[in-house]
């Protein structure tokens, strides 16, 4: 028998339980941003205790240890974005221990993030667009399910995660309207046309009713999207009906849920939609997330410009 003790927790590993109770109770996020934020630490941890760089307790830890990481993983080719994401996890953990007293002051918050390449979000045209919302066949129930996918992901601009995440008792089709939980746990209202209106009626009425306590479902909840299992179709099943009608209906491939999002955005801004207005729709924060759209519209916003002030230097030809 052996009579080994298991190893005492280091001080990092008790910070990195209580952040991560922090997170998930008091900040309320989401399960993929928690999964993140952990993978995110535990890496830093990893690195730190290889060599043996005072991993094991976190007032040891100085901005010249972060940014000895950052380096290592700028020489492991890591992208820009995925840098300044674990800068920001590091931020964010050393900000919850100073204000726990565990610290003096946080080391990341001197590191500069590095500066990420901008890149240009991907969108369909509307032409495109309706192509996608009219490539499922919809005389069968999968058909008529993936049909009110596409046409409410058009018509919201919702996230991925808060699609498969809806339920029956969101929507308020009478009204055209649906209620959706987003980042934070927070809920907004967002507004559903005609056409995906019409699309959720039909999917309702022509799917197959759950089995009885085969689904999974609450009393109080009814997932509105369901797999062929009858149960709530999760975010990576979304993805792949998705994936499925871009190929259908002859699209460039990579265009994910998140185009069909930044579709919705860009097509509205270029329909005369206020900035705010779609802040609000998209569920951002801030308006300087909802900013990056502007650039898709400019072409636009030239023409208005160049038909509509009086000393406009650009003419036709």
């Amino acid at each position: 028998m052996s009579c080994a003790r298991d190893a005492k927790p280091s001080p990092f590993d008790a910070q990195l339980r209580a952040f991560e109770g922090y997170l998930r109770d008091e900040q309320n996020v989401s399960g993929h941003t928690l999964r993140n934020y952990m993978s995110d630490l535990k890496q830093f941890h990893d690195f730190l205790s290889a060599r043996q760089l005072g991993g094991r307790d976190p007032r040891r830890i100085d901005n010249r240890v972060i940014r000895h990481y950052l380096a290592h993983l700028h020489q492991k080719r890591r992208k820009k974005s995925s840098i300044g994401r674990k800068l920001a996890s590091l931020r964010a953990f050393f900000r919850y221990l100073h204000r726990e007293r565990v610290i003096e002051a946080n080391p990341a918050r001197v590191v500069a993030t590095p500066k990420a390449e901008r890149k240009h979000p991907r969108f369909l045209s509307v032409d495109d667009a309706f192509r996608l919302m009219e490539a499922p066949d919809t005389n069968c129930e999968a058909g008529l399910r993936d049909r009110a996918i596409l046409e409410v992901f058009y018509s919201t601009g919702i996230r991925i995660s808060e699609l498969s995440g809806l339920d029956e008792e969101s929507l308020d089709l009478g009204v055209g309207l649906m209620k959706v939980t987003g980042k934070g746990r927070k809920e907004r209202i967002v507004i559903l046309g005609s056409h995906a209106v019409d699309a959720l009626k039909q999917y309702l009425q022509g799917r197959s009713p759950p089995e009885a306590g085969g689904g999974g479902h609450s009393v109080s909840r009814s997932p509105l999207f369901l797999n062929r299992y009858g149960r709530r179709l999760g975010p990576r099943g979304v993805r792949r009906v998705v994936e499925k009608y871009v190929r259908a209906a002859g699209l460039p491939p990579g265009m994910s849920p998140h185009a069909i999002r930044h579709s919705f955005a860009t097509h509205l801004l270029d329909g005369g939609a206020d900035l705010r207005a779609i802040q609000e729709l998209l569920g951002h924060a801030s308006l300087s997330t909802t900013q990056k759209y502007t650039h898709l519209s400019m072409g636009k916003l030239m023409e208005v410009y160049d038909r509509s002030h009086p000393r406009a230097r650009r003419k036709k030809k």
